[in-house]
């Protein structure tokens, strides 16, 4: 493998992990339908210390606009409680599931929605350009003739504008996902 291609492979490899980790985050982005992605960041105080809700319980949408936690240990129902009312949310306590019933949105909450999901898909596209910028900066002119190098700069140049295109996309999607009634 020649410096050039690990180079490029590495750029590809920590752009792919920018993409990921911005689908993680649109995924939490409230759309119109519940989905337990919503409350992936979300942590309850339990066992001593904070501990993220999926350690103590399981998320499902059984329905639209409804979701359902079964927490698993009884001695923390009334914490994953607390956390969802911290959270803004009013839970229903049936023993140990707790039912999240989620209002319709309004068009002034999507649109805050979508600012949020665009804010997102910014910082990702700041990250990209960062990520450019430090792997041209790590490489050393000297190692490449001027056409190797001037040919690395447009490879990356066109890796980057994928990306960045790919983060529109996605955009593009969930703005379109939560502007829909």
């Amino acid at each position: 493998m020649t410096m050039q291609n690990s180079i490029v492979a590495e750029l590809k490899k920590e752009l792919a992990s920018s993409l990921d980790a911005l689908k993680t985050r649109l995924s939490g982005v409230r759309t119109s339908r519940a989905t337990p992605a919503l409350l992936e960041s979300l942590t309850v105080e339990a066992y001593g210390g904070r501990t993220p809700l999926s350690q103590v319980s399981t998320v499902s949408a059984p329905e639209a606009r409804t979701l359902s936690i079964q927490v698993w240990d009884s001695s923390v129902v009334s914490a994953v409680s607390k956390a969802l009312q911290a959270f803004g949310m009013n839970p229903v306590i049936d023993g140990n599931i707790l039912k999240v019933h989620l209002p319709e949105l309004t068009q002034e909450r999507r649109k805050e929605f979508a600012k949020i999901a665009k804010d997102h898909a910014e910082n990702t596209k700041i990250g990209v350009r960062n990520v450019r910028r430090e792997t041209l900066d790590g490489v050393s002119k000297d190692d490449f003739s001027e056409d190797e190098w001037h040919n690395l700069k447009k490879e990356v140049q066109k890796i980057v504008d994928d990306t960045i295109a790919e983060i529109e996309r996605l955009l593009a999607e969930k703005e379109k996902e939560i502007l829909k009634h």
